[in-house]
Order: structure tokens, then C-alpha cells, then sequence
């Protein structure tokens, strides 16, 4: 009887990669399914890790041929699968375990032609983040439904988050052309024939960034992946001209934001004699393209998209070069033109004098591009009220002398508005120069107290006055550098008010008497969790939910004078899960709990929570923490060193940087390093630490300047450091973990031998940055 889905890998030079992806299809909850393995001329140990899959589990098989790429190899797959689904995996990346048990049980429930999910993005520095994209897309689901209902779908470019029908492709006849970026004209083609589509919000696919740019999509700049780039482009607009011209709009702006920029950016790296063939190549996109596509192009990339029409390669070179260089941190700044107080020119790149491909026009910098640029990069609260820091500044100003610049911050609530005082000190701006535009201030409990009433979210706003500017406009950028875990307070006996970010605005939520756990302990093999119910509740209890089921918790009322008050037992074992964990990268699984109120019960606020908790069972580690929003998460998964202290010790050039966490047995962990990747590479510099461990924590220290840049010519450029280990016992190294606990203080600044030092998190991964 043939099986119900058919997976498709074709694979190319990834022994580096393969065991994983294969160990991730091999974990599926589905299981009814075969999996055919296209070997396309490997030349590295590819094929036998396929082989010693194929030798362990009879539903893995290997079809070999030629090396003819990724489409034709997919090509092969199929002819060679006999499955009633059909789906695709890339051979370096990894498939969640109930992946296809979701996107299967959804086609047959709902009969449509294919099943579409969300995604997320993975490497070893960054961990795991989600695929900007696919986030839009995936926000929620929507069974049956189609690309010409919901037009988000014409963004949905990949093949390998879906599972197909394969009568659907086999009446289609679907075929990969023989070019990279060979998904895109097969998606749009499905999207389009399909009866109907299933769109899953739960994240379906994991898709490997590697640090060395191996993969096809990430060799951006080469001429002919460029060329394939833009042949795939005109297909798909060929496909929406002719079948969908409703929604010429949004693809051709996603070209216009995506696929034009990445050719522009070639010029800066392609050999001489490929300069005018991409002139050739990008002009036939830029060609195809309606006005409307473009007009929200910024000032650098405007003057490209000019000197593309013009074809001065000469002048696109310069501009790609300058933009890779220093127009990614910042921009350039401007400068005032003539006599008019309001019109600013940029100092990019000019053509030749002798045939000027450019308008001056074009180098006037709209008032638009003047835009007010803001972060928060600390939160914390003392007896007297809040305390916010950050920065504001304007992106391409000039830069006007210090006491030339006025800010004002303002506490915002419905229709009142209160300014606050504000403290003002150095720090890098938006150009990534040191200025007068860090700040500090400060907002009293007195004016967050009655918050809940008005039933409005209090904001931040921030007026800036520089060098003849003005901008005014809400806080925002919490983030990149800190503010990422803000701590929450009680600001009356019922009303906490927790710091977070409402889409990139930094705002004050307040949560009246929330549902809050007050301490978590462990007993022998039983997590207790006690705290406050909203209100009494009858036979209440708890679901701990994770993306594959929910487990219910009955509640232990308490007793006395608090009537509110709940106690929960969790035996660890119902909380472990070796065998599936749902992140196949990190191989956790994170559970969420929340009051047992239908789908939508109030999460459980972590108020009176200092730290994080673990405990290890069965050989697996659970940890008890918060999310960013301060809400009570569970996560279980393998025994690997967390980070929950940073220190710094001794003077000006002779700091140490000491990073400490718990540690549960004896065995040596393995040696902590500091790494930095070359750019473009997998090659790497570590820096090993003095560790020392025990059965209760360890601890990695180094000589902060040990870390500074190294002397020109070495080849390393990258200035970006990330906290490893590497196990003694042969296994892969690891990024070591920020607890969210540590994540709430960083981060942390020093200077050192000149240099700026930034010790902070980034995707839940401790960095350490040098500039």
C-alpha cells in the first residue's frame, strides 16, 4: 500500500547538515510516510550518511544521479515518490516533529489542494528567530481560504513549507525549471490553480542560515544567481499579468523591496567584465516594474534604481559599494543646500562630470528620510517610579553641536500629557558616532496609579530639536541591545504595570489583579507553582499548553484570609518529552501556561519570580522562566550550560569579563570560548575562557581585551562575539543560553583600550560586540 506522504530531499555537498535533516524527518509524529533522498552528484560524505539512514529505517531511499541542481533533482523526487501528499525538504535544513501531522490532518479535513505553514530561521550565533515573512503571512490560521481572498499568499514564495495533494500536482503537472529560485513561479502556479488553500499558523519548517553563505539564497552576489533571481522574477510576473493582475500591487512591490535591491547590490562585488551583462539583467526587472513599486525607495536606493535606468555601471558600482559599506549602519548624513533652511543634500556617490547619469535632484534628501530614530535600551524601576534609557537622534542630520540639541519626553495617558525630566549623556547614534544623544528619565508611580481607569495604555513620546530640525514622535525600538525582558511593578496594591512593546512602540501595559505566580519550587519530582487567582474561581485549574497538546492541572485553593491564592503540582515527568521535542534545532520544547478559561484563559504573570528555576529528569532540563511580556514559560530540553550572571572586574585595560549559571552534576561541560565568525564563512577565532565547575554552577572567565580587534591583515573583520561551548565528549558546540532573568539587566558597556565594549543578548544567545 502506498504511503500517504512522500518527502522529497534532494541533496548536494551538505555532509555537514544532512544527519540533522534526515534525524528531523525521522522524528515526525506522522509517521506513514516515505522519503526519497536525491543524491545530485555529491562529492563530499553525503551519500553515505543517506546510506546509513537508508540501512536503519526502511522508509528512507536513495535515487542518484548528475549533478543538475536543486529543481531538476526535486524533478527526480517526484517521479520517483508514490505517496497520496507530496512535500519538499532542503537538505540543510530541519522539519518540526508534528510539522506534518498538522499540515496532512488539515487537508483531510478540509479537502483543499495544499496546506501552507509559518517558519522560523536558524543558526548557531542568532538561534532561532522567525522568518519575517512567513510571520506576516502565517499570523493566524485560515482554512480554505485563497490566494485571491487573502492576497498575503502572493508573498509566499517557497515550496518547502507545504504539503501538497498530489493528484492536485500530478493534474498541474507542476515542474521545477532548471534555475535557483526555482520555487517561486511553482508556488505562485499552485496558489493560483488551487481550489483551496490551508493556512497554519505554527511554525512547520525550519530554514538554516549558515554562517558561511554556502546555500543557494545566500549567495546573493553572484552574477549568475542574480541571473537566475531575475529570470524567476519575470516568470512569476509573466504568471500574475496573465492570471492575477489584481495583484500586480503587492508582487511587484515585494520584487521592488526584495529582488531589485539585491541586484543593485551585486555591482559591488561582480568581476569587471560581468558589470554591464548586470546592467543588461537588472534594467529587464527594473523594466517590468510599475512606478508605484518604487516610490517608497529611499534616497541611496533611488539614485541606484537612476543609474541602473541610465546604465551607468561605473556609478552603481560606487553606490553599492558605499552603501555596503556605511550606508547598512546608518546612512550617509546630510548637509544643508543653499539658503533654504529645509533642503538637505546627501554626500553619495556622484556620477561622472562628464556624462552625469544623475539629477542633481535626486541627491536632495526628502524631509521624509529626516526621520526621528529612537531605542530603549534599559528599563528598570526603583521606589520612586520607572526608569527608561535610550537614545534619540535624527537619521541622515547633520550633526549639530551638542548644546544645539533640545529633547523632551513626554508620559502620554488617552488625552493627558505629562513631561518628564530628562538626564542626558554620550552614546552611539544612529550613524554609529558617539553624540549627546543618549537619555534618561525617569516617570513617578504617582502619575501610573490610576492607569487602569482610563483603560488607556500609557506611551513615551519624544521631542527632538537639532540643529534646526524638529521631530516628535512615539518611543520606540525596544530591542537590539537591550529592553528586550523589562521587569514589571506593582504600582498599586491590584494594578501591575508591565513595560513592552506594542509592535516597535515602547508602552506601559496595565493588568488589574493579573493571574500571577509568586514562587516556583521543585520537590523531589514535582514542580509547584503557587500564587493569586484574578477572582475565586470554582474547580479552577491550569493548561499548560505546547504546539502538540495540553496537559490540565487542577488547582489547590488556599486557605485563610487569602482566598485567591492557588497552589499547582506538576509532576516533571508529564513535562518531559524526549522523543519530540518541538524545536528541532535546540531540541526544546517551550509550554505555556494559563488558567483553564477555554482557548483564551489568562496567562499567568510572573510577578513574584526573581530568577529562573531548574531541575533535571530522565536526562532532560526544565526550567521554569519568563517571556519578554514577564509571563510564566516552561522549557524542557537537553542538559546544556544557561548564563544568568555577568560581572566585570578590575581597571581600564585589564578588565575580566566573568559569565556564571547553574550547573546540576559534576562532569565537565565542555570549554567555554568566545567565537566570531569570518564574514561569508564557517571558519572561526575562539578565544577559550578560564571555566571552572561544580555541581552547582560554573563559571568563564577572559581578559576583555583578549577580545578587541585583532591587528589588520589577519582576514577577520567581524567584531561580533557569541559564547560557545565545545562539549569534551565530540558532540556538536553550542551557543550558550541567556537566562531571560539576565537578560532583564543587560546590557553591559564598558571601554576598553578605546574600544566600545557591549556585552548584551541577541535571539537569547549572549554577544559581546566590539566597535
Amino acid at each position: 500500500m502506498p504511503p500517504r506522504l512522500s518527502v522529497v530531499v534532494p541533496f548536494y555537498n551538505v555532509a555537514a547538515y544532512i544527519g540533522d535533516c534526515l534525524e528531523s524527518i525521522a522524528r515526525q509524529t506522522f509517521s506513514d510516510v516515505e522519503v526519497v533522498l536525491v543524491d545530485d552528484g555529491s562529492q563530499d560524505a553525503s551519500a553515505e550518511v543517506a546510506a546509513e539512514f537508508c540501512a536503519r529505517d526502511p522508509r528512507f531511499r536513495v535515487v542518484r544521479q548528475e549533478n543538475q541542481g536543486l529543481g531538476p533533482a526535486r524533478n527526480t523526487g517526484i517521479a520517483h515518490s508514490t505517496g497520496e501528499y507530496l512535500t519538499f525538504v532542503d537538505s540543510d535544513d530541519l522539519v518540526p516533529p508534528h510539522a506534518y501531522e498538522l499540515m496532512v490532518g488539515s487537508l483531510d479535513r478540509t479537502g483543499s489542494s495544499l496546506a501552507a505553514g509559518n517558519a522560523r530561521r536558524f543558526n548557531n550565533t542568532l538561534g532561532v528567530r522567525a522568518s519575517y515573512l512567513h510571520r506576516t503571512i502565517f499570523a493566524a490560521d485560515r482554512a480554505v481560504t485563497h490566494i485571491l481572498e487573502y492576497p498575503e499568499l502572493a508573498l509566499d514564495r517557497m515550496v518547502w513549507n507545504k504539503v501538497y495533494r498530489r493528484s492536485f500536482w500530478d493534474e498541474h503537472d507542476y515542474r521545477f525549471p532548471a534555475i535557483r529560485y526555482e520555487d517561486y513561479p511553482v508556488t505562485m502556479r499552485a496558489h493560483l490553480d488551487a481550489v483551496t488553500v490551508d493556512c497554519l499558523s505554527a511554525p512547520v519548517y525550519f530554514w538554516r542560515e549558515r554562517e558561511s553563505g554556502e546555500s543557494i539564497t545566500q549567495q546573493k552576489y553572484v552574477f549568475a544567481n542574480l541571473a537566475d533571481r531575475v529570470t524567476s522574477a519575470l516568470m512569476v510576473l509573466d504568471l500574475v499579468d496573465e492570471r492575477a493582475p489584481e495583484l500586480r500591487g503587492r508582487v511587484h512591490a515585494h520584487f521592488a523591496e526584495i529582488d531589485l535591491p539585491t541586484i543593485l547590490q551585486g555591482f559591488g562585488t561582480i568581476a569587471d567584465d560581468e558589470r554591464q551583462p548586470l546592467v543588461e539583467l537588472g534594467r529587464r526587472l527594473l523594466g517590468r516594474l510599475e512606478p508605484d513599486a518604487l516610490a517608497k525607495a529611499r534616497s541611496l536606493e533611488r539614485l541606484q534604481v537612476q543609474a541602473l535606468a541610465a546604465g551607468d555601471a561605473y556609478l552603481l558600482r560606487r553606490l553599492a559599494a558605499f552603501r555596503a559599506d556605511a550606508g547598512q549602519r546608518g546612512g550617509v548624513r546630510a548637509h544643508r543646500h543653499g539658503m533654504l533652511p529645509w533642503r538637505y543634500e546627501t554626500r553619495y556617490p556622484t556620477p561622472e562630470r562628464a556624462s552625469p547619469s544623475v539629477p542633481r535632484r535626486l541627491y536632495r534628501l526628502p524631509r521624509r528620510d529626516l526621520q526621528l530614530h529612537t531605542t530603549v535600551s534599559r528599563v528598570d524601576w526603583d521606589d520612586d517610579g520607572l526608569i527608561v534609557q535610550g537614545t534619540a537622534d535624527i537619521r541622515h542630520a547633520p550633526r549639530p553641536a551638542d548644546e544645539s540639541w533640545r529633547l523632551r519626553l513626554s508620559l502620554v495617558r488617552g488625552l493627558r500629557t505629562v513631561h518628564l525630566p530628562v538626564r542626558r549623556f554620550p552614546a552611539r547614534d544612529s550613524h554609529g558616532e558617539t553624540a549627546l544623544v543618549g537619555f534618561e528619565t525617569r516617570v513617578p508611580r504617582r502619575l501610573l496609579t490610576g492607569v487602569a481607569a482610563d483603560g488607556a495604555w500609557p506611551r513615551l513620546t519624544v521631542d527632538l530639536r537639532a540643529g534646526g530640525l524638529h521631530r516628535r514622535g512615539p518611543l520606540r525600538t525596544v530591542g537590539y541591545g537591550g529592553g528586550q525582558y523589562p521587569n514589571g511593578a506593582w504600582v498599586t496594591g491590584d494594578l501591575w504595570l508591565q513595560p513592552t512593546s506594542g509592535g516597535d512602540r515602547f508602552m506601559l501595559r496595565p493588568v488589574h489583579r493579573p493571574v500571577e505566580v509568586t514562587d516556583a519550587t521543585v520537590d523531589g519530582d514535582v514542580l509547584i507553582l503557587s500564587g493569586r487567582l484574578s477572582t475565586p474561581t470554582a474547580d479552577p485549574a491550569l493548561r499548560v499548553a505546547r504546539s502538540s497538546g495540553t496537559l490540565r492541572v487542577p488547582l489547590e485553593l488556599g486557605t485563610g484570609s487569602d482566598e485567591r491564592g492557588f497552589t499547582a503540582r506538576i509532576p516533571v515527568a508529564d513535562l518531559i518529552d524526549t522523543a519530540n521535542p518541538d524545536d528541532p534545532f535546540t531540541l526544546r520544547t517551550a509550554r505555556v501556561p494559563r488558567l483553564d478559561q477555554g482557548a483564551n484563559g489568562p496567562l499567568l504573570l510572573a510577578t513574584g519570580l526573581r530568577r529562573s528555576v531548574h531541575t533535571v529528569h530522565d536526562g532532560r532540563l526544565l526550567t521554569v522562566t519568563r517571556s519578554p511580556g514577564q509571563y510564566v514559560n516552561l522549557f524542557e530540553g537537553p542538559v546544556r550550560l544557561h548564563a544568568d550572571t555577568v560581572e566585570v572586574s578590575g581597571g581600564d585595560g585589564g578588565q575580566r569579563l566573568t559569565v556564571a549559571g547553574p550547573w546540576w552534576d559534576g562532569r565537565d561541560p565542555g570549554t567555554v570560548v568566545w567565537r566570531r565568525f569570518r564574514e561569508g564563512s564557517d571558519e572561526h577565532v575562539d578565544v577559550p575562557c578560564h571555566g571552572v565547575h561544580d555541581h552547582k554552577g560554573w563559571s568563564a572567565e577572559v581578559a576583555v581585551a583578549d577580545l578587541l580587534p585583532a591587528q589588520p591583515g589577519d582576514g577577520y573583520d567581524v567584531t561580533d562575539w557569541t559564547l560557545f561551548v565545545v562539549p569534551g565528549d565530540g558532540t556538536s558546540p553550542y551557543a550558550v543560553q541567556a537566562d531571560a532573568y539576565l537578560m532583564a539587566r543587560l546590557p553591559v558597556d564598558l571601554t576598553v583600550a578605546g574600544s566600545a565594549v557591549r556585552i548584551l543578548p541577541r535571539a537569547g544567545r549572549l554577544h559581546l560586540e566590539v566597535v
